[in-house]
């Protein structure tokens, strides 16, 4: 079965576009152009696997919408679509825990990959194979990149959303390494239209509340002063420690 996204825009060209694109592309797609219009569609429609959410609707604010849909469906994700200067709003969303956001104008072929990382992770969509082993481990942590989780060292799956796990993966496979926000943008947005900085300092805060005993006083995830971070924890890689 096809996963249904739900696209809540008052664009409606912009919706139709989406439309094509998306079913042209393994998915089902259910479009509304109101934000109280989508949330009754989320809590009604249990199939819906993903939600792609305008931030300014003509009715209520995306954020109200998000925070409506969070509340009826916590394991539904919903990704953002952002326009320029939406900064605020990007930031916003993704400490109140969005998956991902998606910048205007934008690369159909983007937002389809975008999203199909989204539903791979959630579990939507089925993970292709990479043949790349289990993945990376870390001070008992075990980062599965086939299935797209987190596993901490009592064995339990530590939810990530998309931008949380992206930034976990990029940071393990440079172990070591100092990394500039920058250098960590390039490295997890590398195919986004428009990227901000402050959405890797919001990640990045997100990463540390769940996997660091003190959030506070980070030991993985270290702040260098000027330069960026660092993920200070010995990474192994399938049978090579990196």
């Amino acid at each position: 079965m096809k996963p249904l996204i739900l696209v809540i825009d008052d664009d409606t060209a912009l919706c139709e576009l989406l439309r094509d694109v998306l079913v042209e592309h393994v998915f089902d797609v259910e479009v509304c152009h109101l934000g109280q219009q989508g949330v009754a569609m989320a809590a009604e429609r249990p199939d819906i696997a993903l939600v792609l959410l305008d931030m300014m609707l003509p009715d209520i604010n995306g954020l109200q919408v998000l925070t409506q849909i969070q509340r009826l469906r916590p394991e539904l994700p919903v990704v953002m679509l952002t326009g320029m200067g939406s900064e605020a709003d990007v930031v916003v969303g993704l400490e109140m825990g969005a998956d991902d956001y998606i910048g205007k104008p934008f690369n159909p072929r983007i937002v389809v990959a975008r999203l199909k990382a989204v539903l791979r992770r959630s579990g939507a969509l089925a993970v292709e194979s990479s043949g790349q082993g289990n993945g990376m481990t870390f001070n008992g942590w075990r980062l599965d990149t086939q299935r797209c989780e987190l596993i901490n060292p009592q064995q339990q799956v530590i939810p990530l959303t998309q931008g949380e796990y992206g930034l976990l993966q990029a940071l393990a496979q440079n172990a070591r390494r100092v990394l500039s926000r920058e250098q960590l943008l390039e490295l997890t947005h590398s195919e986004s239209m428009e990227v901000f900085d402050r959405t890797i300092d919001v990640l990045i805060m997100r990463l540390r509340r769940k996997i660091e005993l003190n959030p506070h006083q980070p030991t993985l995830i270290k702040t260098l002063r000027g330069l960026g971070y660092v993920f200070a924890a010995d990474v192994v890689h399938g049978d090579k420690a990196a």
